[in-house]
């Protein structure tokens, strides 16, 4: 149970990023107050937390209703995961996370969901490695064990973004490429971890010794 909730942190952590995504938020609320600042960052992670626990819950319904199997959402989702930690291992930003500069726009509700809430914070990335925690579990207690670690790290998002600004005079961008780096690296062991369990869930001998 521990490690499986340590699994699951380590693997929102690394794709939603705080750290690393705290200048890009930075960026887009310059100009703006502070009280404003905090409604934008409230909005976004509030509006991320909803898109994926709306796909945490209804993880099963979507994949009855297209004739998904888990074995390829799993290797599906693994291969897309490890191309955004493939970008955050060269120190870059995936363009699935993150829409080009003249897409955003300038008001602050519109920035809190779009590109903040979605698709920096709940991407394509975000939503498959959630669905791949779910799996096809009956119970509830997994949707809501994976529901309450995405919204710790929500809540952690939400104090890198309020307090963005202190944080990057504190790290600097160096060290914060270091950091964007290792949660590349681990959200890339987390892709190949999923890939392996999609292709032995897809052909069992693989399983066999």
């Amino acid at each position: 149970m521990i490690s499986f909730i340590l699994q699951i942190f380590s693997g929102f952590l690394a794709i939603m990023n705080p750290v690393g995504n705290a200048p890009i938020f930075v960026s887009l609320v310059e100009g703006f107050d502070q009280e404003t600042k905090r409604m934008v960052a409230k909005k976004a992670v509030t509006t991320a937390f909803f898109i994926c626990f709306l796909f945490i819950l209804g993880g099963n319904i979507i994949f009855r209703m297209f004739g998904i199997t888990l074995p390829a959402f799993r290797i599906a989702g693994g291969i897309l995961v490890f191309l955004i930690a493939l970008q955050l291992l060269k120190g870059s930003h995936s363009k699935q996370h993150h829409p080009p500069k003249e897409e955003h726009p300038e008001d602050p509700e519109s920035i809190a969901i779009t590109p903040l809430g979605t698709p920096l914070l709940a991407g394509p990335g975000t939503i498959s490695t959630a669905l791949s925690f779910v799996g096809k579990h009956t119970d509830i207690a997994t949707p809501l064990m994976v529901g309450g670690v995405f919204a710790f790290v929500c809540l952690l998002t939400y104090i890198c973004f309020v307090y963005g600004e202190a944080l990057l005079e504190k790290l600097g961008p160096g060290k914060i490429g270091v950091i964007t780096r290792l949660m590349g690296l681990i959200l890339a062991v987390i892709a190949i971890q999923m890939i392996i369990a999609g292709l032995q869930g897809a052909f069992p001998i693989l399983t066999n010794k």
